[in-house]
C-alpha cells in the first residue's frame, strides 16, 4: 500500500489494514492536472471493524485519485486528521436491533392467480398491454403500452425508460467535492438489480422473474428475482354517495442497490387509464466522520461525531410518445391564472387555464411554475374525441426541485439535462441517454443540450418528452442508520384521450364489496 496511506491509517488509529475496506468513486471531471488521460477513479477508505455496515464508518479525509490506466496515485488528500472513526454499531440485522416492538396483526394478502397473463413476453391487464425489459443501465424499459378501448388498443406510450441520473452532493471540501455520481451511465441501474423477495421487497402475491443482462464484459449476467409484477389495492377508484368501485393497480417493480443507495422504481397501470412512476429513495446516506462540536452550513448531524452532507437526486425520464399513433403528436403546455378583475370577474374568484403550443425545441425547454400549476399535453391533431377535441395524454409532476449547484459548475455541464424540467425532442432512435452515451469523465455538452441546440421541430410528428424529477434531501437523524423510504414520481393521464371515465366500467362487488347502500357498524 501506498506510504501516504499507511500513514494517514495510523494517524486516526488504525493498525490493523486488513479492517480497512476501499471503494472507489466515479471522478468525475474538474479540469485537474493529469486527469485528462485513463480511467480515473477515486478511492475512499472504510472500517470495517465495527459492524457489516461499512457506510456508516467511514475513515474521513483520506481520498487517493487513481490512474486505473497507468496504475498510479495521481494525487492523494489527507484532511481532517481529529475526525474520528466511529466504532459504534450501526448494523441492520434484526438482532442488533432489538429490543423489537410488537408485531401488528397479520395482513394476509392472496390470490388464487395472478391477475395479469404474459402472452409472447406481452403482459394483458384489464384493458393494458405492455411489454418490459431489464437492461443493464436503463433498467426496466417499457415498450409498447397500450390501452383497449371498445376492442380496439390504442397506443399511448412506445419505451418509457430511465435515461439517467445524476446525484451532486452540496459539501465543497477536497473529499467531497467530486461526488456526482451519474448512476445510470456510469454505474448502470440494471446492472444493480437486486434480487426481489415475496414478502419482503414485494407484497406475498407478487410474481417475481429472472433477467439476464449483458455484464461490462459482455457475458451473460443472471439476476434471479429482478423485477416483480403483482396487483394490489389501489384504494377506491371513485365514490360518490353511496355508490363506490374498488380500485385494484398493477405494479412493475424493480431496485437498484447502488452503492450506499437503493432506489424502487415502480410503473403502476391504474385501471382509469392513468400511468404512473414512482421512485422509492432508501438505503444509507454518504456521512462522513466529523469531530465533537463540528458544524457547518454543508451538512447535517446525524450521530455522534457522523455528518450528512446535502444533496439532491435527480432522476431523468424519456417518455417516447406515440398518442394514438407516432405521427402527429403536438405538445401544449398548460398555465393556470387568475382572471383581472373587472365587470366579468366582479367577486375576484375567477381563474382560467391558457395553453400555449410548444413548437420548438428551445420552446419546449421548460421548468415547472407552482404559481400557474404547470403541466403539459402531448395530443394527437390527426384523432378526435367525442367532443371533436384531440385526443392527448397530460404529464402531470409531482415533487420536483431545482438544482443548487452553480450554472458554471462542472455538475451542471456534465448534468446539463438537469437544467430544466422538460425538454421535447423529435423522435431519434440514436438519442437515448439525456446525458450522452460516456457520461463517464465526460466534459459536457453532450445529450440533451447538444441536440436541442438545433432547435428541431417537434410540431406535429412522433415526439420525445424528457422529464427530469428532482429530489433535495436535507438529512435528519430519523434518517439513520437507514433511510425510510421517501417516494417522489409523476403521472401520465388521459386528457380527452377517452370519452368519459373509463373506470365506469368497473364490477360493483370486487373483493367482495357491495357497492350498494352503506351500512353503518356501532
Amino acid at each position: 500500500a501506498d506510504p501516504r496511506w499507511r500513514e494517514a491509517m495510523r494517524e486516526r488509529g488504525i493498525s490493523d489494514l486488513n479492517s480497512v475496506a476501499i471503494v472507489a468513486w466515479t471522478a468525475g471531471y474538474f479540469a485537474l492536472p493529469d486527469t485528462d488521460r485513463g480511467r480515473i477513479v477515486r478511492a475512499l477508505s472504510y472500517y470495517s471493524g465495527a459492524d457489516r455496515n461499512l457506510d456508516a464508518h467511514p475513515v474521513e479525509g483520506v481520498v487517493a485519485e487513481v490512474n486505473l490506466t497507468t496504475g498510479k496515485i495521481i494525487d492523494f488528500v489527507d484532511i481532517d486528521r481529529n475526525a474520528p472513526v466511529s466504532r459504534e454499531n450501526f448494523a441492520l440485522d434484526p438482532e442488533s436491533n432489538r429490543p423489537w416492538r410488537a408485531a401488528p396483526a397479520p395482513l394476509a394478502i392472496t390470490q388464487p392467480k395472478p391477475g395479469f397473463e404474459i402472452e409472447d413476453g406481452e403482459v394483458l391487464w384489464q384493458k393494458w398491454r405492455f411489454r418490459y425489459a431489464l437492461g443493464p443501465r436503463e433498467g426496466v424499459v417499457l415498450y409498447q403500452v397500450g390501452y383497449d378501448d371498445n376492442g380496439r388498443t390504442r397506443p399511448i406510450l412506445y419505451r418509457g425508460s430511465v435515461s439517467e441520473m445524476v446525484v451532486p452532493y452540496g459539501d465543497p471540501t477536497a473529499a467531497w467535492f467530486f461526488r456526482n455520481s451519474f448512476d445510470a451511465g456510469e454505474l448502470g441501474l440494471g446492472a444493480s438489480a437486486s434480487p426481489l423477495h415475496p414478502g419482503v421487497d414485494c407484497p406475498a402475491n407478487c410474481s417475481v422473474f429472472d433477467a439476464v443482462i449483458a455484464d461490462a464484459s459482455g457475458a451473460p449476467h443472471l439476476i434471479p428475482g429482478a423485477v416483480a409484477l403483482y396487483e394490489r389495492d389501489g384504494g377506491f377508484a371513485w365514490k360518490h354517495g353511496d355508490q363506490a368501485r374498488r380500485a385494484r393497480d398493477l405494479v412493475l417493480s424493480y431496485v437498484a442497490t447502488v452503492g450506499n443507495y437503493d432506489y424502487g422504481f415502480d410503473w403502476i397501470f391504474h385501471q382509469d387509464g392513468a400511468l404512473e412512476m414512482r421512485v422509492a429513495l432508501t438505503g444509507i446516506m454518504a456521512v462522513k466522520g466529523v469531530a465533537s462540536g463540528h458544524e457547518d452550513p454543508y451538512n447535517h448531524m446525524v450521530a455522534k461525531n457522523i455528518a450528512a452532507p446535502h444533496h439532491q437526486h435527480f432522476f431523468t425520464f424519456r417518455l417516447d410518445m406515440d398518442v394514438d399513433g407516432a405521427g402527429a403528436n403536438h405538445v401544449v403546455e398548460l398555465n393556470s391564472a387568475a382572471a383581472p378583475s373587472g365587470s366579468a370577474n366582479p367577486y375576484g374568484g375567477a381563474f382560467v387555464m391558457n395553453e400555449t403550443p410548444l413548437r420548438t425545441e428551445h420552446e419546449a425547454a421548460r421548468k415547472l411554475n407552482l404559481t400557474s400549476s404547470r403541466r403539459w399535453v402531448v395530443e394527437n391533431l390527426s384523432v378526435k374525441n367525442a367532443l371533436g377535441h384531440p385526443t392527448a395524454y397530460a404529464l402531470l409532476p409531482g415533487e420536483n426541485a431545482e438544482p443548487f449547484a452553480a450554472a458554471d459548475s462542472w455538475v451542471r455541464k456534465r448534468a446539463g439535462f438537469i437544467n430544466n424540467h422538460l425538454w421535447v425532442t423529435p423522435y431519434d432512435p440514436a438519442e437515448m441517454y439525456a446525458g450522452g452515451d460516456y457520461p463517464n469523465q465526460s466534459r459536457g455538452g453532450d445529450g440533451l443540450v447538444k441536440w436541442t441546440a438545433a432547435n428541431r421541430s417537434v410540431d406535429n410528428q412522433d415526439v420525445v418528452l424528457w422529464y427530469t424529477m428532482g429530489i433535495t434531501h436535507n438529512p435528519r437523524p430519523e434518517d439513520w442508520p437507514v433511510m425510510p423510504v421517501h417516494s417522489a414520481g409523476f403521472q401520465l393521464v388521459p386528457w380527452g384521450f377517452f370519452s368519459r371515465n373509463p373506470a365506469m366500467d368497473l364490477p360493483p362487488d370486487t373483493n367482495g364489496g357491495s357497492g350498494g347502500p352503506l351500512r353503518l357498524v356501532r
